[in-house]
């Protein structure tokens, strides 16, 4: 392809994009007017800095007494005793995850054809 050839496709091309861009501007003027917007309320938007939003308070989760039951219930099968529970501290932790991740990846599966 000969350099004039480039030249002139790279033109065509710049060409159809200045008229998308100006089919899109038309759009959004359109769109502005019927939602009636004024420009420089647009403009002041745009321009207008954000804040950063504030991080929301933690959401302290409440432990059902059902679940406390179950709990006891639990341990009171695991270990044969009755189990009393005095305390209970929602804990979150990546190490878990972390390790049924490790666990999942370690299962071999025997490929059979």
């Amino acid at each position: 392809m000969a350099q004039n050839e480039k030249i002139n496709d790279m033109s065509a091309m710049l060409e159809e994009m200045r008229a998308q861009i100006a089919d899109l501007a038309g759009r959004v003027e359109r769109l502005e007017a019927d939602l009636k917007i004024k420009p420089h309320a647009v403009a002041a938007v745009k321009t207008t800095p954000k804040t950063p939003a504030a991080m929301p308070a933690p959401v302290k989760q409440e432990i059902t007494e059902e679940e406390i039951l179950a709990i006891s219930a639990a341990l009171g099968a695991y270990l044969g005793v009755r189990v009393h529970i005095r305390q209970v501290r929602l804990l979150s932790s990546s190490a878990w995850a972390q390790q049924g991740r490790v666990s999942v990846h370690t299962h071999i599966i025997p490929h059979t054809h």
